[in-house]
C-alpha cells in the first residue's frame, strides 16, 4: 500500500506511540499538530474525521483509521519491509496480535482502574481483565522470556507494550517498578527511533 499519510498528533497523548512506530517503519509521513487546549481536536474538521475527538488518528491513502491499537496493526502489516509485523501465515502471527490487543483491551483498563483508586467489581468474571495482579501475572508471562515479545524479534506490539509500560510506570503504576518491568521499558525505549520522538 502507498499514498499520503497523514498523522495527528499531539505529543501529550497516545499519539506518540504512533510516532514511535512511524519512525521506526521509516516512512514519509506529514504530521498534523493539534493543540488540545485549545480544543483542535474537537473542531467539526476534526470531528468529521474522528467523531471521539481523540489522537491518534490517521488517514492513510485515503482511509481514516483510529484507535492505537488499530493504527499500530495496520501501519506494520502497510509496509512489510520494516519487518515490525509477523505476515499472516507466520506461526508468531497470533502471538503478536495476543499481546497487541491484550495491551489494548486488559491492560490499559486495568491500569487506569489501579491508577484511579477505583474499586474492583465484585465478581471479577464481569470485568474483562479479571483484576489487576491478574493482568501484571499476565505481562509477566508475556515478558519473562525475552528480551522481546517474539523473542529475539523486536515487533509492532513492543512499541505498544513499552510505551505503555514507560508511561503508565511514571505515573507509579503498582508493581511496575519490578526488574523484570523496568529491565524491558529500558531496553525498547533506548532505540533510535524512540529516543527521536522523545528528543526536545
Amino acid at each position: 500500500m502507498s499514498g499520503e499519510l497523514v498523522f495527528y498528533h499531539n505529543p501529550r497523548s497516545r499519539a506518540q506511540m504512533v510516532h514511535w512506530l512511524l519512525e521506526e517503519l521509516g516512512v514519509p509521513y506529514r504530521t498534523v499538530l493539534l493543540d488540545m487546549q485549545k480544543g483542535e481536536h474537537k473542531t467539526p474538521q476534526f470531528l468529521a474525521l474522528n467523531p471521539m475527538g481523540k489522537l491518534p488518528t490517521i488517514v492513510h491513502d485515503g482511509t481514516v483509521v483510529t484507535e492505537t491499537a488499530a493504527i499500530i496493526t495496520h501501519l506494520a502489516d502497510a509496509f512489510p519491509q520494516a519487518g515490525l509485523a509477523p505476515a499472516v501465515g507466520d506461526a508468531r502471527r497470533g502471538t503478536y496480535l495476543r499481546w497487541l490487543f491484550f495491551m489494548a483491551g486488559c491492560f490499559e483498563p486495568a491500569v487506569q482502574d489501579a491508577l484511579f483508586k477505583r474499586p474492583p467489581p465484585e465478581n471479577k468474571g464481569a470485568s474483562g481483565y479479571g483484576s489487576y495482579e491478574d493482568t501484571l501475572n499476565a505481562l509477566r508471562t508475556m515478558l519473562t522470556p525475552g528480551p522481546y515479545i517474539l523473542g529475539e524479534k523486536f515487533s509492532a506490539v513492543d512499541v505498544y507494550a513499552g510505551a505503555s509500560l514507560n508511561w503508565t510506570s511514571r505515573f507509579g503504576a503498582p508493581g511496575l517498578d519490578a526488574p523484570v518491568f523496568k529491565d524491558y521499558i529500558a531496553r525498547v525505549t533506548s532505540r533510535p527511533a524512540c529516543q527521536r520522538t522523545t528528543a526536545g
